[in-house]
Order: C-alpha cells, then sequence, then structure tokens
C-alpha cells in the first residue's frame, strides 16, 4: 500500500470518503485540501457501465473546455507544403514530415503533447504507430487531429482541447482544469465534460451508465461525486 504524506493524512480528515457530494460541494472541498505547493492539475475520473471489449461500447472523442486547462499544450504537426505553412501561422510548435520522424525514432524526441496530422501524412506518420499508440499520441479522425483543417486543430489544442477515451477498466480519465481556477470555472469545466458524455451514450449501454464520479488533484485523496445526479439537478 502507497505511503501518504503529513499534509494528504489531514486532507483526508476534512471529509467522509465515502459520502457522494453534490458537484457543487465537491469542488469548494477540493479548493480546500490541495496539498502541493505546486498549482496542482484538478482530474476528473468517471466509471462507466460499459464492456470496453465490444465495438458498440466504446467512448472516444475530444473536446475543447469551456476554460481551457490551464496548461500549455506543444503541438507537432505532420504535414507539408501549404498545409505545413498553415501549420506555422497557426502556431504549432513543430511542423515536418519525415524529419520527424527520424527525429522521434532516432533520438528519442518527445517535445510535444498532441500530435496533429493532415490525411495524406497518415501514410508517414503510421511509421510511428507502435511509438505514439501506447502513449496515447497517434492522430486520429475521432478526435480530430487528423483532419485537412490544421488552423482549427491547432487552434483547439491551444484553448484547452482534451480527449475523452474508455480505457480497458471502463474508466475515463480527463484533466479539467489547475486548482488554482475559480469553482465556477471548475464546475463549467466539469459540466461540461459530463453533458458530452451523456450525449454520447452508446445505444447498447444498460442500466445506469455512469457508476462512478471522482474528482481530485494531482496530490490530494478522491472526493465522490453522486454519480445518479452527476450534474447536482
Amino acid at each position: 500500500m502507497a505511503k501518504h504524506g503529513k499534509k494528504y493524512m489531514d486532507a483526508l480528515k476534512t471529509f467522509d470518503r465515502q459520502n457522494l457530494y453534490e458537484p457543487a460541494e465537491a469542488f469548494s472541498l477540493l479548493k480546500k485540501i490541495g496539498v502541493a505547493k505546486f498549482d496542482e492539475t484538478v482530474e476528473l475520473h468517471i466509471r462507466l457501465n460499459l464492456d470496453p471489449r465490444q465495438a458498440d461500447q466504446q467512448v472516444r472523442g475530444a473536446m475543447v473546455l469551456p476554460n481551457g486547462t490551464g496548461r500549455s499544450q506543444k503541438v507537432l504537426v505532420f504535414a507539408k507544403g501549404e498545409k505545413a505553412k498553415e501549420a506555422e501561422a497557426a502556431g504549432a510548435d513543430f511542423v515536418g514530415a519525415e524529419d520527424m520522424v527520424e527525429k522521434i525514432t532516432k533520438e528519442n524526441w518527445f517535445g510535444f503533447d498532441v500530435v496533429v496530422a493532415s490525411p495524406d501524412m497518415m501514410g508517414v506518420v503510421g511509421k510511428l504507430g507502435r511509438i505514439l499508440g501506447p502513449r496515447g499520441l497517434m492522430p486520429n479522425p475521432k478526435t480530430g487531429t487528423v483532419t485537412q483543417d490544421i488552423t482549427k486543430a491547432v487552434n483547439e489544442v491551444k484553448a484547452g482541447k482534451v480527449e475523452y477515451r474508455l480505457d480497458k477498466a471502463a474508466n475515463i480519465h480527463v484533466p479539467i482544469g489547475k486548482l488554482s481556477f475559480e469553482e465556477d470555472k471548475l464546475m463549467e469545466n466539469y459540466t461540461a465534460l459530463v453533458e458530452r458524455l451523456i450525449k454520447v451514450k452508446p445505444a447498447a449501454a444498460k442500466g445506469q451508465y455512469m457508476k462512478g464520479i471522482t474528482i481530485a488533484t494531482t496530490m490530494s485523496p478522491g472526493i465522490r461525486i453522486n454519480a445518479q445526479k452527476p450534474l447536482g439537478k
């Protein structure tokens, strides 16, 4: 069992870990129990009543949070010609093609957070599948990172775009801001993401869709939210 520090243990004493809180109350508590000296990321963890092994029970996509994530994302764009110029004009941090494949494979370089590619470059990017895939960095049309509209893709990432994807344990983990955010800003991001997940609920889903919701900071204990009323209504 992992050992926790005094601040973490003190934070545990300020709320009931077994209680199911309304969203607004949960975020109010979270603001009070930050245990780190840095501006911690606020994370949302949701357990869905889905079977990840079934093709008709997958949940994957991306969206721009209303208030961003509070984190600056470095974007690598695979493009050539006019699309490369478009990427540079949009503010991409790195733009290239085969040269970037070589840099990643030979130098083990990962100085980026998101990869975007024009459709015609996927043959080149495919060479990095075994490297980018396990890291969750492979561009995908479902998340808007394989697109002809490079400007939109880069702008969305810079504005606070996040990806959500059902993992093998039927959980979704998404950063929704920083602890320094005002409570209403965190609530807006939380509400937007939960509403999106409800909207994309697979038709094959049965029973209670959201089985568990927890919010936490990078270093804090998790606070449980009432999954039967995820929006507090």
